[in-house]
């Protein structure tokens, strides 16, 4: 697919004298076929950013942005060649849409309409992300590709990880001339089953290699959901004020991190969904804001979901290696726009992400950009 505007553009960009310059990768890398369907490296711009997504998973590998000098750089973890995300040894998740519904499931199973559900096993004795296969292991059919937006089709057949239904999603991405990256979700299914979608870009301001601790974090929520030590829900809420979870006046990621909470030990560090104020009633809200001072770079999140989860990138190892450094420990953060994790099993979480037929799903994630000078 030919991207005219996209790559005098991007020409306009590198003619930038003395300034860093956006790094294309080669499309061919990510050409071939993955279970019967085509895999392609799709490249959007707008305003000033510039993405490379994938329809293996709907991962977004690339995601080009200006500092406060203008000087562009990739904030997003990733690989270069479709061949590393197939035989992946870091993180699954890195850039994808997970679901058919995001977070954990305590046990592996549910029980809807008297009927008991087992699904797959893929953390521990529970079930992350939608199970062994889910959303972010299939090749999603691109319906419409243009040079700011895609459009993305797929049929979660019936029995898929043991969830029920034939789940009909499409999944748009657009970039905006403000600066953002827009998520729309929609689904549909024929029969009762569990729907709570996400995406999971980890995020660097200052691109591949380097710590976020001394990233500034500010998160619209004054209280989280207690975990176990499985990260799996308690069924019970803390207020975050006057412990190292508050986050509403911006600080650094690093400043109470390894501060001694029980919370945090479960996490490994902070791995939380915040119950997001304001967002009850369905409008779209800012959740979080996240700002690196050296480069000048912020990137604001708004969601009508009702929960935000927070992950700290507690599991890299510095092994993996990424498209221009390596995937180190704390080294990204990933910002989830969701519905509470495992809420099909808790009482006290009043919306439970049950998708029934005649009904549809929608939900609306926005990351913005932007440099302060």
């Amino acid at each position: 697919m030919k991207r005219v505007f996209v790559l005098a553009a991007i020409a306009m960009m590198l003619a930038s004298c003395g300034k860093t310059k956006v790094q294309l990768i080669d499309a061919a890398n990510f050409n071939k076929e993955v279970d019967g369907k085509q895999v392609s490296l799709y490249t959007l711009h707008n305003g000033d950013i510039t993405m490379q997504v994938t329809n293996y998973g709907g991962r977004v590998v690339a995601l080009w942005t200006p500092d406060r000098k203008g000087n562009m750089g990739d904030v997003v973890l990733g690989y270069d060649h479709i061949d590393k995300y197939l035989n992946n040894t870091g993180d699954r998740y890195l850039g994808a849409v997970v679901g058919r519904c995001a977070n954990r499931i305590a046990d592996a199973s549910f029980t809807l309409n008297d009927t008991e559900y087992q699904l797959s096993k893929n953390d521990g004795e529970n079930t992350l992300h939608g199970g062994e296969l889910g959303t972010d292991r299939v090749v999603w059919d691109v319906m419409n590709a243009n040079d700011t937006a895609m459009v993305m089709h797929v049929v979660l057949p019936d029995g898929q990880d043991g969830f029920p239904g034939n789940m009909d999603i499409t999944m748009t991405y657009t970039l905006t001339q403000d600066n953002e990256f827009r998520i729309d979700y929609q689904a549909t299914t024929d029969q009762p089953t569990l729907c709570n979608l996400s995406h999971h870009s980890f995020f660097n301001l200052k691109g591949e290699g380097n710590t976020i601790l001394d990233h500034e974090l500010t998160i619209n929520g004054k209280v989280l959901v207690i975990v176990d030590e499985e990260l799996i829900p308690t069924g019970n809420f803390m207020m975050v004020k006057d412990t190292p979870f508050d986050f509403t006046e911006g600080h650094k990621i690093g400043d109470n991190i390894n501060a001694d909470h029980i919370q945090l030990t479960m996490g490994h560090g902070y791995d939380h969904c915040y119950v997001i104020n304001g967002a009850l009633n369905g409008k779209m809200v800012n959740d979080a804001t996240l700002y690196e001072p050296k480069s000048g770079r912020f990137m604001e999140v708004y969601s009508d979901q009702m929960g935000l989860q927070f992950y700290s990138g507690n599991f890299f190892n510095g092994e993996a290696q990424g498209k221009w450094g390596k995937h180190i420990y704390r080294g990204a953060i990933a910002l989830e726009t969701q519905n509470f994790p495992d809420a099909i099993h808790q009482d006290n979480f009043s919306v439970k992400p049950i998708l029934n037929p005649g009904e549809q799903y929608t939900q609306t994630c926005i990351y913005k950009f932007g440099a302060k000078k």
